[in-house]
C-alpha cells in the first residue's frame, strides 16, 4: 500500500470504538509473558504425556523455527501485502500490516495483540494436530517461538543498529522493503527466504538512506 505521507509521530486509527481500538495494541513483553508458560506447558505434556525423548522434543521443535521462517515470508509477502480491491479488503490489509508502513514508528502494533493472537494461535495448534497428532505439541512451540523471535526482531530493527556487523544485512534488508520496495525483502528474521525466491534486495548496490533510515526508528526519549 502506497502513502503519500509517511508519518513520524503517531498512530494510525484502526477503530473508532475505544475498546475495539485499545485491542489492536500490544506490548512485546505481555505478548512473551503470555506465551512462555504455556509453550512450556505444551513441551512438558510432550516429554511426561506422550513420553517423546529430548532429542526428538528438541528436533521437532527446531523443525518448527524453521517452518515458521517460511511461514513468515509467505504471509509478509502474499497476505500482508496482498494488493486490496475495495473498501473492505483494503481495511483488513491495513488493519493487518499497512498501518506500520504508514506509522512504521508505532511501537505497539508490532506484534498481534493478545486476543486475536490467541485465537489465531489456537486455529494453528488445532491444525497442526490434525495433520501431525501429538508431534504437535513439540512443532507448534518452535513455531511460536519463532514467532516472537521474529517479533522481536522486528521490534529491535526499528529500535536499535545492528549489534554485530553479520546482522547489518538483515536490519538493511527491512529498512529498503519500507523506503525502497515494498515488494521486496519481506524476511524479518531471517533473508533465506528472500535469497531462495529471488527477492532479496542487492545491498552491495544500494546505497543507505540514513535520513529514511531514520524516520523508521522508533523516537528516544527526549526527542
Amino acid at each position: 500500500m502506497k502513502f503519500e505521507k509517511i508519518h513520524n509521530k503517531g498512530q494510525a486509527r484502526l477503530f473508532e470504538n475505544d475498546f475495539l481500538e485499545a485491542l489492536t495494541k500490544a506490548n512485546p513483553l505481555v505478548i512473551w509473558g503470555m506465551y512462555i508458560p504455556i509453550l512450556s506447558y505444551i513441551i512438558y505434556l510432550a516429554a511426561t504425556k506422550y513420553n517423546y525423548s529430548t532429542g526428538t522434543i528438541l528436533l521437532v521443535f527446531f523443525a518448527g523455527m524453521f517452518f515458521w521462517s517460511f511461514f513468515e515470508y509467505l504471509a509478509h509477502r502474499f497476505l500482508f501485502h496482498w494488493i486490496p480491491k475495495g473498501k473492505v479488503a483494503t481495511k483488513i490489509v491495513y488493519t493487518m500490516h499497512g498501518n506500520h508502513h504508514h506509522y512504521p514508528r508505532d511501537r505497539q502494533r508490532l506484534f498481534m495483540p493478545p486476543v486475536p493472537s490467541l485465537l489465531i494461535a489456537s486455529i494453528l495448534f488445532s491444525t497442526f494436530y490434525l495433520i501431525m497428532k501429538s508431534y504437535a505439541f513439540m512443532f507448534f512451540p518452535g513455531f511460536l517461538i519463532g514467532y516472537l523471535m521474529y517479533g522481536t526482531m522486528h521490534y529491535a530493527i526499528h529500535a536499535w543498529n545492528p549489534p554485530f556487523k553479520w546482522m547489518k544485512p538483515l536490519w538493511r534488508n527491512h529498512h529498503l522493503h519500507h523506503y525502497k520496495n515494498e515488494h521486496q525483502g519481506f524476511g524479518v528474521s531471517s533473508t533465506i527466504w528472500d535469497h531462495v525466491f529471488g527477492t532479496m534486495f542487492d545491498l552491495k548496490s544500494e546505497k543507505e538512506d540514513k535520513e529514511k533510515v531514520n524516520e523508521l526508528m522508533f523516537e528516544k526519549k527526549g526527542q
